[in-house]
Parts: structure tokens; C-alpha cells; sequence
């Protein structure tokens, strides 16, 4: 097991990546966007190569990793009326950077539906398709998250994408199914339930997202790790006893929303003390998980 977070919750700068990923005794990070002196931030494939060099540099140098690369590849900023040729550029752009990092993992979507969408169009199994292929072709592994994307309209989406496009793989977040809809039969539609949705992604599923939350009235409330609606606990303690032993980001949400456009920079001291609580509260939970784990094993062999 490789517990990371996407460092960008945590700090805008490179430097303040790496300072809160070697606060937590981590030696990983999920790089999603990053900022470097001189340059605007913005996602990893798509910071010039000026930048992208120093921030290589700065890894190298500290020897903290990316094991994961958080794009936004086929993501909910896109459509599948969106020319193809914009994802195609940052595959590209992508699988180079990954390679010269030794980055395995690239965290893909499958591109935003429309609010009355409730079937996958062929033209997404067929897009997603070729950019799995591409990165495969490269030797390295995409993984698909449950977001607002046509793969996260339900775990029966989910399912029929992993059967269309071979050789994708799934990133689990937890937190993600209380705010989407279940796009199965008719309208109007029920929400999803996270662990409904994990126990259909458990067998595919290469990497977790862990973020918790409940839904309000007024909209989201991002809470730390098993405080929430997200079923954190109860899917962690199955992974494990299921045999997982892969990556683990946290993606706190609680003082940033990535895709919250009128959520407005939060202070980067509140950033790195709620990113490295959220870290701490994490490790905690999982200890507290493999000690259950540990006593039910010995009950059961008593």
C-alpha cells in the first residue's frame, strides 16, 4: 500500500507540494496541477516545458515521486463534441512527462453527458478507447475515475465501459457517488450509494480516491476521511481484506474544489494544515481498519 494525496489541496506551488507530502513521511504524489515561479499553474501535461523541467528537477532532488498522474484528459470540462484532437494533444504531451518521472498511473474520464443523458454514446467507448490504447501502447496504466462523467452516470455505466475499452482500469473515489445521480432506468433518478458502486468496481479497481462527504441543501460539505456519507471505513476495510495493496490519494476538497470555479484561492497556510490533518486522520482510519482485520482473523482461527 502507497498512501499519496493530490498535492495541489494542499499547496499551489511545487515546492509546497513536496514540503506537505515529506511533512506526512509520504514519498509519493498525485500530481494533478502544480505552480512554478514565472510560470501560470496548470495541469501537469500542460505546464510549458520550461516549467515541467523544474519541477522534474525538484522532484529529483527532494525524492518524493508521482506515482500517479491526476489529468484531465476526456474529463467533465469536455464533451464528446469537443474536437478529438485536444485529447489526443494531451495524451501526447502526457506519456513523455510520465515516462521521464516514472509515473505508472494516468487518471482519465470519459468526457461530461449531457443532463438528460442516461446511455454512453459509441463516440466515448470509441475516444476512451483509443487514448487507453495509446498510453498501453507506452507501457503505461490509465485508470478511470467515477466522476461526472458518462463511465460515473452509475456503476452499470462503469461496467459496460470497462467491457468496452480492454486493458482500462478503475480509480474508486469514494466520495463521488453521493452527488451523482443514478442514471439507470427511468426519471426522475435516485442518487448513488458509494458502497453499491465499490462492490461493481471492487475487481477492476487499481487506485482510490479517498474524499468524504455529506449532501446538504446547500450543496456539498467535505468532511475528513470516514465523517461523511462515503462509506470510507467500510470500502477501506474491504479493500484490504480483499488483497489491496496499491495506491491510496487523498483528495480532502475542504478548503479547495478543483472544479469549483467560484470557490476562489484558499490561504496556502490553511491549504497545507488541512491537507496534512486530513493525511494524519487517514492513516489513522487504516490503522484502526488493519487492527479489526488483525483481531477478526484471529477470532476466526481461535
Amino acid at each position: 500500500m502507497e498512501l499519496m494525496g493530490i498535492a495541489d489541496e494542499g499547496a499551489v506551488s511545487i515546492d509546497g507540494q513536496i514540503a506537505v507530502t515529506q511533512q506526512l513521511g509520504w514519498k509519493w504524489i498525485e500530481m494533478r496541477a502544480v505552480q512554478v515561479e514565472g510560470f501560470d499553474k496548470g495541469p501537469l501535461h500542460d505546464i510549458p516545458d520550461e516549467a515541467f523541467d523544474i519541477v522534474a528537477g525538484k522532484l529529483e532532488d527532494s525524492g518524493v515521486g508521482v506515482y500517479a498522474l491526476g489529468s484531465t484528459i476526456c474529463n467533465w470540462q469536455k464533451t464528446v463534441e469537443t474536437p478529438f484532437d485536444v485529447t489526443l494533444a494531451e495524451v501526447e504531451r502526457a506519456i513523455p512527462r510520465m515516462k521521464r518521472l516514472g509515473t505508472q498511473f494516468v487518471r482519465i474520464m470519459s468526457f461530461k453527458p449531457s443532463d438528460d443523458c442516461a446511455v454512453t454514446p459509441p463516440e466515448v467507448f470509441e475516444r476512451v478507447g483509443e487514448v487507453t490504447q495509446r498510453f498501453l501502447d507506452a507501457g503505461l496504466q490509465p485508470v478511470h475515475e467515477n466522476c461526472m462523467n458518462h463511465g460515473g452516470m452509475s456503476w452499470q455505466h462503469a461496467e459496460e465501459l470497462l467491457e468496452k475499452v480492454p486493458g482500462l482500469k478503475w480509480v474508486f473515489d469514494t466520495a463521488n457517488p453521493i452527488f451523482n445521480a443514478d442514471r439507470r432506468g427511468e426519471q426522475p433518478w435516485g442518487m448513488q450509494c458509494p458502497w453499491e458502486f465499490w462492490e461493481h468496481m471492487r475487481e477492476h479497481t487499481a487506485h482510490i480516491h479517498v474524499k468524504d462527504a455529506v449532501k446538504t441543501d446547500e450543496g456539498e460539505d467535505y468532511r475528513f476521511p470516514g465523517e461523511g456519507d462515503g462509506r470510507v471505513r467500510d470500502i477501506l476495510k474491504d479493500a484490504f481484506a480483499n488483497g489491496y495493496d496499491a495506491g491510496i490519494s487523498i483528495e480532502p476538497h475542504m478548503t479547495v474544489v478543483f472544479h469549483d470555479a467560484d470557490g476562489g484561492p484558499a490561504p496556502e497556510e490553511a491549504m497545507a494544515e488541512n491537507y496534512v490533518e486530513y493525511g494524519r486522520r487517514l492513516e489513522k482510519l487504516i490503522g484502526e481498519v488493519q487492527a479489526e482485520l488483525a483481531t477478526e482473523a484471529q477470532t476466526a482461527t481461535a
